[in-house]
């Protein structure tokens, strides 16, 4: 038979069904396809391994090329020397920074703990460790790439490669021959010479390379005679050299002393140091900078400033800028710089005698000058010489602004339309109660401030309280705008956020932030271009080997608006002509300004531009020996220094001849709406007229006389108006003396009698001792006594007015 019956147990198989059998009943058929659907997109673990090893031969290959074909190079450039050129705008040198510092010495000089001090900051591992820190050079590679920064890591042998084979410069290219480099240096050297090399190259600043120089520079000895504490602070400035120099970045003390007492600690962590010896061991203070011969004058001071301004925006690092060979064109105009000193020397150090008068020892000087549609800085005074007065008056941070600081009050006003508690808006005619002491409403914190002379003003304008610099307005105009808006409004114009004491409060209004002077031209700078702000530049052209250096971006920005600039300065105008910034008139160039006077009259200011030059001037007590800040009393002969007297001159003098070639140019402004004409003055609760006899109570005083430290002839004569009132063919208040106008009563209007209010009764406000700035001592004869708002006869009568502690 053909057709045969299959074995038991043999299931028959369907033509249909594959070869491997079929499924059950409700199962899945099993099959051998290939992947389908996204996966074939994956990788098998094959193709993986496989990648893996390729990549690895690759590597590997490149390690093995990359050590046969770099060889150790040559000392590279700054190991044997360079210095950076300084030029003018013009192309003229100002200065070398001077040759490289260095002596080498063998390791058998430098104390054990000097070492393990450094090791302690920047390799604590380095006997133990292999030449290079792969993952470290890794991290470093991709922080450049990506630009997140640079970033180190290095071992101390890859940092001496950097130093003495190749550079500082942050690429790939020179992170690639470093690795190979560090790698055959450590397979052929010894650690004991890669770290001798290491400390004769490292730079310490103060133009120092090595370790013997700068033991030299900063604690005048050589390095054998270093302690741990001192050879911990050498070690803490490798890190960051120009910043920890606490004695020429003060402000970073915090900073350098976290970083030395890390040094300490890692010491005791590694049993280099017993912690009974650490915990007695005391900061070791450096001793002063010496400044290199070719900086003297003026020089150095340029020169620091414009290194320090190349570090803080990134455009080198310390390191690399100390490396050298590059060359420097500024910004510095050649001729105004001149013109600067010569004013300086012929208003204020001329006139100086020492040996007469001991509190001209304590007199200081510093000022910028800036062209506010470019921004550029063309002129700095930073102090009578760099290798006698090392730190610069121009760029330091400890000084009171005092009231320079008050335009940025009224800007922020206007820029806020900001209004007075009983709702009127806040314009150069807004009336408010000028009355010393009087405290201030609706803020938080409570504050009487005084008044210059502890004169009463009663009812005011705001442009006559910006003239007479009213300290109880204007603390109260900041808690009617709001202090937090004020500090932004004057962290918009340029003074920088992190200014030393810069505590919001109605007190900020007095001007207790220690902005630089260079601070305070930079915001000067942008209410003089109409609230445009463009950040000041020290540098044209930064050129190294026919390379150029990239230069930040420094595009303009409206920081305020116009209307709330050019009013702002509509007031300063008046500050100029008619209140205690008069000596600035000599210039003869239309200008805005304000005066100041800080704390204890430990610092004058005067912050002045005419429409194309900025100019701020102050001028600082500091005792020569110790460094305190001192008062000015007595210096140059005077009772008192205002800023209305010797900063305007210098500023008067310097402004005239750097604009001798230029003809006197208005300013053109937008003002506020109401800001051109005065209304009719308001009564209201908040501000009530002063009712006196025989005055009209509908037309407040606007224009009191200040008390006087006598504007020297810088315009008003013998401290104020002259004999017999003001003739002004209306009202002139006549009798009403508020520190002191006479009983010469109206010329040709309303006789207002003799209502005295704190004034001076007879012949107007006494001459004082010269230059003035916003009040001080009135020498005339006592008047009345004080009326409404006023104080007994105007205040302090004849004679040097004893010290205070307010601002103004």
């Amino acid at each position: 038979m053909s057709d045969q019956s299959p074995p038991a147990g043999w299931t028959p198989r369907d033509p249909d069904t594959p070869p491997d059998g079929g499924a059950g009943p409700g199962e899945r058929r099993k099959t051998r396809r290939g992947r389908t659907g996204p996966r074939r997109l994956l990788p098998t673990w094959r193709m993986v391994l496989g990648a893996l090893l390729l990549l690895a031969l690759l590597i590997g290959g490149g390690l093995v090329a990359g050590y046969l074909l770099v060889d150790i190079p040559p000392a590279n450039a700054a190991a044997t020397a360079q210095s950076n050129v300084y030029l003018y705008s013009d192309g003229s040198q100002i200065a070398r920074d001077g040759e490289v510092n260095r002596v080498n010495v063998p390791l058998s000089q430098i104390p054990r703990t000097v070492q393990e001090a450094v090791l302690a900051a920047e390799d604590r591992d380095f006997y133990s460790e292999r030449a290079v820190d792969p993952k470290a050079m890794v991290r470093a590679a991709w922080n450049t790439a990506t630009g997140k920064g640079t970033q180190s890591g290095s071992t101390i042998t890859q940092q001496y490669v950097k130093n003495y084979y190749l550079g500082q410069e942050q690429t790939l290219k020179r992170k690639a021959k470093e690795f190979f480099i560090a790698i055959k240096l450590g397979r052929e050297k010894s650690k004991a010479y890669i770290l001798e090399g290491y400390l004769n190259t490292s730079y310490f600043g103060r133009n120092a390379y090595g370790i013997q120089a700068a033991s030299q520079a900063y604690y005048g000895k050589d390095v054998g005679d270093l302690t741990t504490a001192e050879g911990a602070y050498l070690a803490t400035l490798l890190n960051s050299p120009s910043a920890f120099d606490v004695v020429s970045h003060p402000q970073s003390r915090p900073r350098a002393l976290a970083r030395w007492n890390y040094v300490l600690d890692g010491m005791v962590k590694k049993g280099w140091l017993p912690a009974a010896q650490r915990a007695t061991t005391q900061f070791p203070e450096p001793g002063k900078v010496r400044a290199a011969a070719g900086l003297s004058g003026q020089r150095g001071y340029l020169v620091e400033a414009i290194k320090e301004f190349i570090l803080d925006r990134g455009i080198l690092d310390d390191k690399t800028l100390a490396e050298g060979g590059y060359r420097i064109r500024t910004t510095i105009d050649r001729r105004r710089q001149a013109d600067f000193v010569e004013a300086v020397d012929d208003q204020m150090l001329g006139k100086l005698d020492p040996q007469t008068r001991t509190a001209d020892r304590l007199v200081r000087a510093g000022g910028v000058s800036i062209d506010p549609a470019t921004g550029k800085v063309v002129a700095m005074y930073g102090g009578v010489d760099y290798t006698r007065q090392y730190v610069n008056n121009a760029t330091r941070h400890d000084y009171q602004v005092a009231s320079t600081f008050k335009p940025f009050v009224f800007a922020a006003a206007v820029e806020n339309d900001s209004r007075t508690q009983d709702g009127r808006r806040i314009t150069p005619h807004t009336i408010y109660n000028g009355d010393n002491k009087r405290p201030v409403v609706g803020g938080r914190i409570r504050f009487a401030p005084e008044n210059e002379g502890q004169v009463s003003y009663g009812n005011i304008t705001v442009n006559t309280a910006t003239d007479l610099s009213v300290n109880a307005v204007y603390a109260q105009m900041a808690v009617d705008v709001g202090t937090a808006k004020v500090k932004k409004t004057a962290i918009d114009l340029g003074v920088p956020e992190d200014t030393p004491n810069f505590v919001v409060g109605p007190a900020m209004a007095l001007g207790t932030l220690q902005a630089s002077v260079l601070d305070m031209t930079q915001a000067y700078a942008t209410l003089a271009d109409h609230g445009r702000r463009t950040p000041y530049t020290f540098v044209e052209e930064i050129a190294k080997g026919g390379d150029k250096i990239p230069l930040p971006e420094r595009t303009p920005v409206q920081a305020i608006s116009r209307e709330a600039a050019d009013t702002t300065t509509s007031m300063l105008v008046s500050v100029v002509d008619n209140g205690t910034g008069t000596a600035a008139l000599a210039a003869g160039h239309p200008a805005a300004g304000k005066t100041g006077t800080g704390e204890l009259d430990r610092s004058a200011w005067f912050a002045a531009y005419t429409p194309n030059l900025v100019t701020v001037v102050a001028m600082m007590g500091q005792d020569p020996d110790t460094g305190t800040l001192e008062s000015l009393y007595g210096a140059l002969g005077e009772s008192r220094i205002g800023g209305g007297g010797y900063p305007a001159r210098i500023w008067a003098a310097y402004t005239k001849t750097a604009l001798e070639a230029t003809d006197p140019v208005d300013f053109e402004l937008d003002l506020q709406p109401g800001a051109a004409q005065p209304p009719p003055p308001p009564s209201s609760p908040w501000n009530p007229p002063q009712e006196t006899p025989g005055e009209d109570t509908a037309s407040p005083s606007l224009r009191p006389t200040p008390p006087s430290r006598g504007q020297d002839n810088g315009g008003q004569d013998n401290g104020g108006q002259g004999n017999g009132g003001q003739d002004s063919s209306g009202q002139d208040n006549g009798g009403r003396t508020q520190g002191g106008r006479d009983n010469g009563g109206q010329d040709g209007g309303r006789d207002n009698g003799g209502r005295t209010q704190g004034g001076q009764d007879n012949g107007g406000t006494g001459s004082s001792n010269g230059q003035g700035d916003e009040g001080g001592t009135t020498a005339g004869t006592q008047g009345g006594t004080g009326g409404p708002g006023g104080s007994d006869g105007g205040g302090v009568i004849g004679g040097p007015r004893p010290p205070s502690a307010f601002l103004e």
